[in-house]
């Protein structure tokens, strides 16, 4: 088996720096272009194991663009990608721009490579990605589990839904661990492939002073299957299909907080700090169908994501599609004009300002 610390320790990244964030964001203004290295968050910022999406399409092929390791290091955008002015790196996303081909949301996010610079390693190969300690083919992973670390802000998300009730409505997605079945042949009938046990998300209603953090558990299901649902677990303020103001108990927009996601064996153990509101932990075997608070889940998948493929995401992934008559929870026919100003000013785009990223290897608890 690959030496898992020498691979992922290589790979940690942890920079602390400080910020702040404003509910009334502009156009990011364009930047100096006399010092352009200290405009690119690589320079801030260690990226040599993510690759970059975002909510354009230069090469005109009708999906969202992707910026590869190697490219990564000398990428960004003034409206989607950039460091402020605090050396933090910032992601936007409207509400209506190209997208990936499985999806109708819009993202700028990036997505964890273990392979770093090796492109002769397929994307989707077991020496790209990590398993769990039960996968029959662990062995053949880069990693056993993982750790990812993170201290953000979100400073805008979407103000406006066709269908506000929709539980994704006024959300934006910060954190993800992403799965994946390597062969067509192991899929086993009735079970997922590309779903998503771990959704880290922050929604604030236009009318609140404060939002919500929650985090949501996918079951991994066909995509036809009605019991494929997120299962939402509160942190702070309200949960995702509460309409109550989460008041006192909810973090602002531009308020910090920090989550880690530690993937220990089949364990995902989940701690969120905010300096306002202290440490919440949770944790859920990814292995079987046991949900969060200890309760068997007979709608999922007995196994879960045992033998799934995963990795790590972060970023801004913007929950407010803008696909509409569909009666699934997901869509909640979100408005967007596709001009990233016009978007700014009537308040259809999020936006997520990071201080610190970080993968190492997974950890006990």
């Amino acid at each position: 088996m690959t030496n898992i610390n020498a691979k992922m320790s290589a790979s940690i990244i942890c920079l602390f720096l400080a910020g702040c964030g404003s509910e009334t964001a502009s156009v990011p203004p364009q930047k100096d272009k006399s010092n352009a290295a200290e405009l690119l968050p690589a320079s801030k910022f260690d990226l040599t194991h993510w690759y970059l999406t975002v909510p354009l399409d230069e090469n005109n092929d009708q999906v969202s663009d992707i910026y590869d390791v190697p490219d990564i290091q000398t990428f960004s955008d003034p409206n989607f990608f950039y460091l402020d002015e605090d050396n933090h790196m910032v992601f936007a996303s409207p509400n209506r721009a190209a997208t990936e081909r499985t999806s109708t949301n819009t993202r700028s996010e990036l997505r964890y490579m273990i392979r770093g610079n090796n492109l002769s390693i397929p994307e989707g190969a077991p020496g790209n990605n990590f398993a769990l300690a039960s996968n029959k083919s662990a062995e053949q992973y880069a990693a056993v589990g993982g750790k990812l670390e993170a201290s953000l802000h979100v400073d805008h998300v979407a103000q406006n839904a066709g269908y506000p009730n929709k539980p994704p409505a006024y959300s934006v997605v910060v954190g993800q661990v992403h799965s994946f079945q390597l062969d067509d042949a192991l899929q086993v009938p009735g079970l997922g492939w590309g779903n998503e046990p771990l959704k880290i998300s922050y929604k604030k209603w236009p009318n609140h002073e404060k939002g919500s953090v929650f985090w949501t558990y996918e079951r991994n299901l066909a995509t036809d299957d009605p019991d494929r649902i997120d299962i939402a677990y509160k942190v702070w303020g309200s949960n995702w299909d509460d309409a109550t103001d989460p008041g006192d108990d909810g973090i602002a927009l531009g308020e910090e907080f920090s989550y880690t996601v530690n993937i220990y064996q089949n364990v995902m153990h989940l701690v969120f700090t905010s300096a306002k509101h202290g440490t919440v932990h949770h944790q859920i075997n990814l292995a079987d169908n046991t949900d969060a608070n200890g309760e068997v889940d007979i709608a999922d998948y007995p196994y879960a994501y045992k033998d799934e493929t995963l990795y790590f995401k972060a970023g801004a992934y913007n929950q407010c599609s803008t696909k509409a008559n569909d009666p699934s929870f997901r869509y909640p026919a979100c408005p967007g004009s596709g001009d990233w100003e016009t978007d700014v000013e009537n308040g259809d785009y999020t936006k997520v300002t990071f201080s610190k990223l970080a993968v190492s290897p997974a950890t006990p608890m």
